[in-house]
């Protein structure tokens, strides 16, 4: 079977533009999440992490801007022409352009329409595919992707993961009670919620090309409830277990999780990987730096694992101190050594959705 392999990527969080900037943000232990009064026009004040310049291209929103931005550093060093028939390109997001609503441009919201804008951006005219499936989304656009290529309709597939936030959503999350008063604490005993974020990632996949592996995911629905997990990790530990079949155990860095830090997704996802025998390899999560990025999240925690573990990395998850699960799970607080070529992505989101994803890369060594 042919190998669906990362050509190259490109990243842009609050933190700063390019995959080494952020990498070495999460490794000094740097977020750009702080508290927001006002903003959005939100009713409540609000943890986030946002960015500070929102200039636009003319002619595009905001979201649209980000996620072009992103793809334009992936595109500069994959070498292929986005341009091509042979090129698909692919965006993950949950609300897209949905700010515009208040701006009264109701036909920028559908999905299709950003998605089509971003790739005509880059002289591309075939039909652009639009993944929205909860925080899964960015995992669901790898898979989909991949998918893509080994059918064979295609040579490269572009990757887009990107979430800009606005009243709409806060005011959503604020409605659920689900948002911490304080920087979010992933698995901790003092855990009281998320946060939000802004970002977007991109990635070039190609066929048989030297890098990160995508070996195999599965995206499992419990239907557990509307926005609530599984109380047992069903659906997770399903989707563990089908990647778990394709993995070398002893070659497993770590599990990069989701890490919502609310009270039943870290406990679920710590059932889940003590379902699936996981207890003793090494767990980090993100959302303690970039806050929950939603359709960005998928990509660009994907990306920043690859990087890490090329570098030898398991990385620290920022705000956990004091383990706050029922499930003996390893924590990664602090950054550790490895010299796993493997790791897995893990996702969970409203409606019960799922997914897990195995990487390898079967070179040591930085790219």
């Amino acid at each position: 079977m042919r190998k669906v392999t990362v050509i190259s990527e490109g990243v842009l969080t609050p933190l700063g533009a390019g995959v080494q900037e952020n990498l070495q943000a999460v490794l000094e232990g740097k977020s750009s999440l702080r508290l927001h009064e006002g903003t959005f026009g939100a009713a409540e004040p609000f943890y986030a992490s946002l960015f500070g310049d929102r200039t636009t291209l003319p002619g595009y929103s905001f979201f649209e801007t980000i996620a072009i931005r992103a793809a334009e550093r992936a595109l500069a060093s994959a070498g292929i022409d986005p341009a091509s028939d042979r090129v698909r390109f692919v965006l993950s997001t949950i609300k897209g352009n949905v700010e515009r609503l208040a701006d009264g441009e109701e036909a920028d919201v559908p999905l299709c329409v950003p998605a089509g804008k971003i790739a005509a951006y880059f002289g591309n005219r075939n039909p652009a595919v639009v993944v929205s499936n909860a925080c899964i989304s960015g995992l669901a656009a790898l898979l989909q992707g991949r998918r893509m290529l080994l059918q064979g309709g295609c040579d490269y597939v572009v990757v887009i993961g990107a979430e800009c936030q606005s009243r709409f959503i806060v005011s959503g999350f604020q409605s659920l009670k689900a948002l911490s008063s304080k920087a979010c604490k992933p698995f901790d005993a003092e855990r009281e919620g998320l946060n939000l974020g802004e970002a977007a990632a991109a990635v070039v996949l190609g066929l048989d090309a030297p890098g990160w592996e995508l070996v195999d995911g599965a995206i499992r629905n419990d239907a557990n409830h509307i926005s609530g997990p599984s109380r047992t990790g069903e659906g997770s530990y399903q989707a563990l277990k089908y990647v778990l079949a394709a993995a070398r155990r002893e070659d497993l860095a770590f599990v990069n999780v989701h890490g919502t830090a609310t009270m039943y997704n870290d406990e679920m996802e710590s059932i889940a990987l003590s379902r699936a025998g996981l207890s003793e390899v090494p767990v980090n999560a993100l959302k303690g730096t970039f806050g929950h990025t939603m359709g960005a999240a998928g990509v660009l925690e994907t990306i920043l694992s690859m990087h890490a573990a090329d570098a030898g990395i398991v990385l620290p998850t920022r705000g956990f101190s004091t383990l706050g699960v029922s499930c003996p799970v390893r924590v990664s607080a602090q950054a550790t050594k490895t010299s796993g070529r493997e790791f897995i992505k893990l996702l969970s989101g409203f409606g019960g959705v799922n997914g897990a994803l195995l990487l390898r890369h079967e070179e040591g060594g930085a790219r």
